[in-house]
């Protein structure tokens, strides 16, 4: 850690000083109202040798000027935009899709997978990659990967309410990441694991290697995301060979089971399997296969483990919300004869709304990259401004959370108040956006809900969940790009006392 420290200090160093007299002044030129380039450049060693948490970081660009709609910033190596007006930002991401079609993604991290996959793929490959991989997240491919889900999700809660009590005081957002895991690997692999049984078993050990980069490689992550082409000649890698060797053997191996036992399975991959003979544009290879696959489980695995994470912290915190949860899956319980369908999880009105008020204060995706893909004029951002020109190849960024939590859009933003969200209206508002907008918001973001609500459904019907020792509150974030509290998500999940009698023999015969 040490030698990137070292060798990015004085590529940042040598960088900052062509940086400083000769692109510093790019807003200035055209007068463009922009953060200062010190303040900037400030910023971004804050990031990089981390001295504040992103939340923080996030928020003071969000505040630079509150009035407009959006201004300038400098990167490490390029300027760019931060857009902050709701409104224009859907204009940005759905009405002017064209203009903004692409986001960075992970094409520089030296990684076939990483560059092949629907993250990172541009233009038309972009188009036919999205238009066969949507056909796995409609309603009738949901409704059946809720039977996996299910599954994993009484396995979990079941082991977890039989705990001893000297094993309930946990750090949750590894439990929940082994729950994630269990489903990534069913759902899309069409593997069984039980993760909480066998922690050791590789999907959930390359699970936990592959979503650590940020942490375990954060200045390599930096430095490919800098500097690409230098990665490459210096052969920089942030995941290495042989996690990327096993994803590959299981697609594989799968794959050929299915051909010769002739088996069927309602996944990403079998959907991928159906249009492999078919000529067009659309043919995948099996590169192209695992890629999908791949990022499937590299976003599900981090994202939805710690979205579940910043759900019990607030229920744990709140003892009236679980109570009122509990309330509302022990009638379904009663009215289901614990026999819960998709269709009824999908009408929990209070258990959707405690979930999408934890998306909003602690969205997956705390910003948003776009890159213009051609010549932009911005409106002005103050009624005394002049246009502005976005040119090809310039980023924009778009600071979800902190609109998430200004006040202009939401009443008392920085308390957790499900209720907001009981009358439908915020759910399709510009203002809430915790997984996009547009053509490329996340493919996966009914999967991710519902992948949530099936676990927070068994897990409240057979748990309570308590704050202990290590719990913080209200949660101080660690500094860095992760959005985690300093000392982890620790909690208390105990048996309810209270269970619902449906579901005592069920615990008994585990």
């Amino acid at each position: 850690m040490e030698y990137w420290l070292i060798l990015l200090s004085i590529v940042i160093g040598v960088v900052s000083i062509d940086y400083l007299f000769r692109s510093f002044n790019f807003f200035k030129r055209h007068d463009i109202i922009h953060v200062p380039p010190v303040s900037s450049f400030a910023t971004i060693t804050s990031i990089i040798f981390p001295r504040k948490s992103f939340v923080d970081i996030i928020l003071e660009v969000y505040n630079f000027n509150p009035n407009a709609k959006y201004y300038g910033f400098y990167g490490i190596i390029n300027p760019f935009f931060v857009l902050r007006d709701p409104e224009f930002i859907k204009t940005i991401l759905v009405k002017n899709f064209e203009a903004f079609p692409d986001r960075p993604g992970f094409s520089d991290l030296n990684n076939p997978l990483l560059e092949k996959n629907l993250f990172s793929l541009r233009g038309e490959k972009w188009r036919n990659v999205r238009s066969l991989l949507s056909p796995s997240f409609t309603s009738s491919k949901m409704k059946m990967m809720f039977t996996l889900m299910s599954e994993c999700a009484v396995d979990f809660a079941t082991f977890l309410s039989t705990l001893p009590t000297d094993k309930c005081n946990m750090n949750v957002k590894d439990a929940f990441s082994k729950y994630t895991n269990d489903v990534i690997a069913t759902c899309a692999f069409g593997i069984k694991v039980d993760s909480m049984k066998d922690p050791t078993n590789k999907f959930y050990v390359y699970g936990k290697e592959v979503t650590n980069f940020l942490e375990d490689h954060f200045i390599k992550f930096i430095f490919l995301k800098t500097f690409p082409s230098l990665g490459r000649i210096l052969n920089v890698k942030i995941i290495n060979d042989y996690v990327l060797h096993f994803f590959k053997d299981i697609v594989k191996t799968t794959i050929a089971t299915r051909d010769v036992e002739h088996i069927t399975r309602p996944d990403m991959l079998q959907l991928m399997m159906d249009i492999r003979d078919k000529e067009g544009d659309r043919k995948l290879d099996i590169d192209d296969m695992t890629a999908q696959v791949f990022i499937f489980f590299f976003a599900g695995f981090d994202t939805s483990s710690t979205a579940m994470s910043f759900v019990a912290h607030e229920i744990a915190a709140n003892p009236e919300i679980q109570i009122k949860l509990q309330q509302e899956i022990d009638k379904i319980l009663n009215e289901s004869n614990k026999e819960v369908s998709y269709e009824v999880i999908n009408q929990l009105e209070y258990l959707d709304a405690v979930i999408s008020e934890a998306l909003r204060l602690y969205p997956p995706v705390a910003f948003l990259e776009r890159t213009c893909e051609k010549t932009y004029e911005l409106p002005p951002a103050l009624p005394d401004e002049k246009p502005a020109i976005v040119k090809k190849g310039m980023p924009v960024w778009i600071p979800i959370l902190a609109i998430h939590r200004d006040k202009k859009y939401f009443e008392d933003p920085e308390k957790f108040y499900p209720e907001r969200f009981l009358d439908n209206k915020l759910h399709n508002s510009s203002c809430y956006m915790p997984f996009g907008l547009g053509p490329r918001m996340c493919i996966a973001n009914r999967f991710a809900i519902l992948e949530i609500k099936v676990l927070l459904f068994h897990l409240l019907a057979r748990c309570e969940l308590k704050p202990c020792a290590k719990t913080e509150s209200p949660i101080k974030f660690k500094k860095g790009l992760v959005m985690m509290p300093e000392n982890g998500f620790w909690l208390n999940i105990q048996r309810r006392k209270n269970m619902h009698p449906l579901l005592e023999s069920t615990i008994v015969d585990n």
